[in-house]
């Protein structure tokens, strides 16, 4: 699924990126070599950006 139209960003690869980069979308789209372009994706990949990284640091369940 496309998380931006503009720069035919997908969600795996916003999802890859936030776990390298640091910083909000528009760090993630730079690392990506893009800049948002009309912005109405920027809450939407901060959202996922968010979840990406709060998954990175949820805790093994234990067995």
């Amino acid at each position: 699924m496309y998380t931006c139209i503009c720069n035919a960003i997908r969600e795996t690869e916003l999802r890859a990126t936030a776990r390298r980069v640091s910083g909000d979308a528009e760090a993630c789209y730079a690392a990506l070599g893009k800049r948002p372009n009309c912005g109405a994706c920027l809450d939407e990949a901060d959202a996922i950006i968010f979840e990406e990284r709060e998954m990175a640091f949820e805790p093994a369940c234990s067995r």
